[in-house]
């Protein structure tokens, strides 16, 4: 049989997309190679696109071999291609060509570079973090013509005509002088960008073997030729004496008269102009020997995704295509459509949540047959992570080459909760992150570091932030640990602000300090620094940083918000890649990695429009008209080369195409390639098969069971532990809700507020209070000319002192305005008969009960005392009073009782009083700026207190029973309005939608 490389006519192959192409390139080399000896193949030179395709290709050939040793081939991937590294020895093509520039001193010169050229852009004012954006936009456009070896020096100035929009000339002109600048700045350091120097490594490879061809055996395999200087190579290659192109899933079936109208957006767009290039026909190319040996199952997939897919112009003969391939079925016994969908089906997921769950079920499924491999695929690296995380749940590490953002790794996390403390060195939830890292020690012991954080949050950081360091350490003086640690974040702080004191600062001064103080965090006792720069995110960020330091220079200053932007955009462009120990038959690939990899099962993922295929890239320099003059090509082609490796995963023998319904909460488009196989599908009267299965399986994977609807709590404690004592509020919640007095008062579960919490509505009435309180020890008796401006002052002062910031206080003003001029006019019309006023006094009432005595509180917050013995009492709302009737109910006890302790005499410093008006004043600054709302008065409120004591007995002597339960919302009419700290614990919704609300 007459090897591959010893073909006559053209030595141009193609494996079909049906077969696992790294598996049938391996065992073709081999059957090729052994009779000629061992050394034979270890003497082949085999280049592949990527070093992941070379690794699975020297997989493959321990398979080929049948399990025995053997010297693989020269493999070499063609991106990669090094100095020193066969097929080229050191020195040959590599001896007079610059060193490529690193990647991140290109990012920054690149940066400068725009920053230099900053008034190009029609007065625009840059950040750094701009400039990085513009510079990496730059940075692809300078890729570009370097790899498809455009000319643009001397065409950019005619480059933009009148026809065009004028901000397409400021473009023009920024580009010209940021190309000439980019050129001149090369020449200087010496290097060369690395796109350059790959395409000039590639052609003088092919010139090498144009003009000296080597004589062993030479194949290029995997690649769609997309740059010039690769499709030359791969001429060079097939022109070698024992050299041959292998290319992946040429669809040979296609008719010429579709061939014909292949474009740039087809599958076989790319494989048409390599070929076209190439002087080589579709019908020239062979099938490679070891895929025509095979079984041939497979070739009905291939041959209906590539007809789905076939140029849309061509899409009306769908129903005579369909004929012809049943007519062909016929022969063989079998029909075509069902066999080529055999093996693949459809999953449509509801979430990108439900999706990766989805996903990583079906690959976890594979691996239950031993032997069976598995792989997803998709472009969408942030899937590709979320499925890895649910992989994780069983133990199983994929091999994935999605990798981790520098900025989710531990070190880049607190490299960016760094940058904000410059930002925001008051913000609660940065300082918890940071003292909670598990990297961070500020020079202690673990235990000690987290005892004090523990009390750091919890005195200090919960609730509303204090607007001062001042404050927060005030709050935090009965707490010396916790304290400690908050001067330390404090000088830190301080420390990293001082470079922007005027408002900006060079980035590398910044970067500086952002270094130190993660070290001065992260420095333990003995002065070690534990694991901050270890690992592979810990040696990426040192690298961001030092290269930042280093290379900085000359970008624009920044503003502590600048520069954390800055420092984000860094850390999105770094990509982690832990390695490790990896489960052997499981991979996540992305789209270009899986042409050469195969797997039993294929999870394809992503199949969304934006996604896969991702819209056309936005170029911020050039209109589709100028690329198109400079030679560069259109947006539209990696659609077709996307397109291509959608249809080499879809031919895999079993591949679930896997797409999500919603993305972000938005509604997604189905992938066009995936409409097109279900249209194909339905004009053949048949269904792609469904694995609806897999969403039950991802349904029942965290189901806690059949529904049960929690009860209608009702606790029921000894009569020993129940309260002998209770404000007056917490005998209106006793009255309303009295689960919430079990879990506060009996059971002391106390609710914890959330850091930096909004302290608005809070904040108001502790200010009104206080506002009040202060005014009528300054001035018991007349009221002053300036009363509004006076309690104004105070209210204000008492806002920033409960937490209200800057920016709620200047809202605030205004009404505090309007509220201090109606609280004057209230002052003076209620002293005018000289009744003395008393603000927040404490009294208590003791009341006879079956268990013993009970006694009830108050802290009035104003009464009023009348020459006659009267008192009237009065509560500040800043908010909608109770109303008459939740008074009269005893639902709001709070007047009534509190009058009935003025009336016994349970206010040592008044003695008994006889009750006044119970009034509630709300204050809101609004129009009225204030209400009076009096609920009783005169003999009715005598009889109100009557009625209140009475009922106060009566709910004591209920509860005091040993078979009385707490049970949560007695009273559910007065509290739909409001959402009790407990009604998670109580578990409301549950029971009060299965039917159990009601009054008890």
């Amino acid at each position: 049989m007459t090897a591959f490389f010893e073909r006559a006519g053209p030595r141009w192959y193609n494996i079909p997309a049906h077969r696992p192409f790294a598996q049938d390139l391996a065992r073709g080399l081999h059957d090729a190679l052994s009779p000629f000896g061992p050394e034979a193949l270890s003497e082949a030179i085999v280049l592949t696109p990527t070093r992941r395709g070379a690794r699975a290709l020297a997989d493959a050939f321990i398979s080929a071999a049948g399990g025995k040793a053997v010297l693989p081939p020269q493999m070499r991937p063609l991106g990669d291609l090094e100095e020193g590294e066969p097929p080229f020895e050191p020195g040959d093509l590599a001896l007079d060509l610059p060193a490529v520039i690193e990647p991140l001193k290109r990012r920054f010169e690149l940066t400068r570079l725009v920053a230099d050229h900053e008034h190009l852009l029609e007065g625009r004012t840059l950040t750094a973090a701009a400039a990085l954006e513009l510079a990496d936009a730059l940075g692809g456009f300078f890729d570009s013509v370097q790899i498809e070896e455009a000319e643009i020096e001397g065409r950019l100035a005619d480059l933009v005509d009148s026809e065009l929009a004028e901000h397409w000339q400021v473009s023009r002109t920024f580009l010209e002088a940021a190309a000439s600048g980019w050129r001149h700045r090369l020449a200087d350091l010496g290097v060369v960008d690395v796109s350059e120097r790959r395409v000039r490594l590639l052609r003088r490879l092919a010139e090498t073997w144009s003009l000296n061809p080597p004589q062993a055996v030479l194949v290029a395999a995997g690649s769609t030729g997309t740059a010039p200087a690769t499709r030359a190579l791969l001429a060079a290659v097939a022109s070698a004496p024992r050299g041959a192109v292998v290319l992946p899933g040429l669809d040979e079936g296609l008719a010429d008269k579709a061939w014909a109208k292949v474009d740039v957006q087809h599958p076989q767009g790319a494989l048409k102009r390599l070929l076209d290039e190439a002087g080589v026909t579709k019908n020239d190319v062979a099938v490679w020997p070891a895929s025509i040996a095979a079984d041939s199952r497979g070739r009905w997939r291939r041959r209906l995704v590539n007809e789905a897919l076939r140029p849309a112009e061509e899409t009306a003969d769908w129903l005579r295509v369909i004929d012809s391939l049943r007519a062909e079925g016929a022969k063989e016994g079998i029909d075509p459509i069902a066999e080529g969908f055999d093996g693949l089906s459809v999953l449509t997921a509801r979430t990108e949540e439900e999706a990766s769950t989805a996903a990583a079920l079906l690959l976890r499924e594979a691996l239950e047959t031993p032997e069976r491999t598995a792989a997803l695929v998709t472009p969408d690296q942030t899937l590709a992570r979320r499925v890895t995380a649910k992989l994780a749940r069983w133990g199983v590490i994929p091999d994935s080459s999605a990798g981790e953002p520098l900025a989710g790794c531990r070190c880049g996390a607190l490299c960016g909760l760094v940058s904000r403390l410059a930002i925001d060195p008051l913000d609660p939830v940065v300082q918890l992150a940071i003292v909670k890292h598990p990297y961070v020690r500020m020079g202690r012991e673990a235990e000690a570091l987290a005892e004090a954080a523990r009390t750091l949050e919890l005195k200090g950081l919960r609730g509303p932030r204090a607007q001062t360091w001042e404050r927060l350490e005030a709050k935090l003086a009965p707490h010396a640990e916790a304290a400690a640690l908050a001067r330390d974040l404090r000088a830190l702080a301080e420390a990293l602000q001082a470079p922007f004191a005027e408002g900006l600062a060079s980035p590398a001064e910044a970067t500086r300090l952002i270094a130190a103080t993660m070290e001065s965090l992260c420095r333990g006792p003995d002065g070690a620094l534990g694991e901050l720069w270890t690992g592979p995110g810990g040696e990426a960020m040192s690298r961001l940083l030092s290269g930042l330091i280093r290379e900085s220079d000359g970008l624009p200053p920044a503003s502590p918000r600048g520069f954390a932007d800055l420092l984000e955009r860094l850390m999105e462009g770094e990509t982690v890649r832990a390695g490790g120990s990896t489960h052997p038959r499981l991979r996540i690939l992305g789209a270009i990695e899986a042409r050469l990899v195969r797997a039993d099962r294929l999870v394809v993922a992503g199949l969304e429009e934006g996604v896969w295929p991702r819209g056309a890239p936005l170029d911020p320099f050039l209109s589709r008209p100028m690329r198109e003059r400079l030679g560069l090509p259109s947006p539209e082609r990696r659609i077709g080369l996307a397109a291509h490796d959608f249809a080499q995963a879809a031919c895999a023998p079993e591949a679930i195409l896997l797409h999500t319904e919603r993305r972000e909460g938005a509604p997604a488009v189905k992938s066009r390639w995936l409409w097109r196989l279900e249209t194909l599908a339905r004009g053949a009267g048949v269904a792609i098969p469904s694995r609806t299965e897999v969403l039950d399986w991802v349904a029942a994977l965290d189901e806690p069971g059949a529904p049960e609807p929690a009860k209608r709590p009702a606790p029921v404690p000894p009569v020993a532990d129940r309260p002998r004592k209770m404000a007056v509020t917490r005998v209106e919640t006793l009255t309303r809700d009295p689960y919430a007095v079990w879990a506060r008062d009996i059971l002391k579960l106390y609710p914890i507020d959330r850091p930096d919490v909004a302290a608005d509505v809070r904040a108001r009435g502790t200010a009104i209070h206080k506002a009040f309180e202060l005014f009528a020890e300054r001035f018991p008796g007349a009221v002053p000319a300036d009363a509004a401006e006076v309690f104004e002052g105070l209210y204000l002062e008492a806002l920033a002192e409960a937490g209200l910031p800057q920016e709620a206080l200047a809202r605030e003003a205004a009404l505090a305005r309007e509220a201090a001029l109606w609280v004057a006019d209230l002052e003076r019309e209620r002293r005018a008969d000289g009744r003395k006023i008393h603000v927040e006094l404490y009294g208590e009432l003791a009341v006879r009960a079956p268990a013993g005595e009970f006694v009830v509180t108050a802290r009035a917050d104003r009464i009023e005392q009348t020459a006659d013995g009267e008192g009237h009492i009065l509560d500040y709302k800043t908010g909608k009073a109770p109303s008459k009737k939740e008074v009269e109910t005893g639902f709001s006890p709070q007047l009534t009782l509190t009058a009935a302790i003025l009336q016994a005499g349970g206010f040592a410093d008044l003695g008994p009083l006889r009750p006044g008006e119970l009034t509630y004043l709300e204050i809101t600054g609004r129009r009225p700026a204030g209400k009076i709302e009096c609920r009783a008065a005169g003999e009715e409120s005598g009889f109100a207190v009557a009625m209140a004591v009475e009922g106060l007995e009566q709910l004591i002597a209920r509860y005091d029973q040993p078979d009385q339960p707490y049970i949560s919302r007695t009273a559910p009419q007065f509290v739909k309005a409001r959402v009790s700290d407990y009604d998670h614990l109580a578990r409301v919704f549950e029971w009060s939608t299965s039917g159990e609300e009601g009054e008890e």
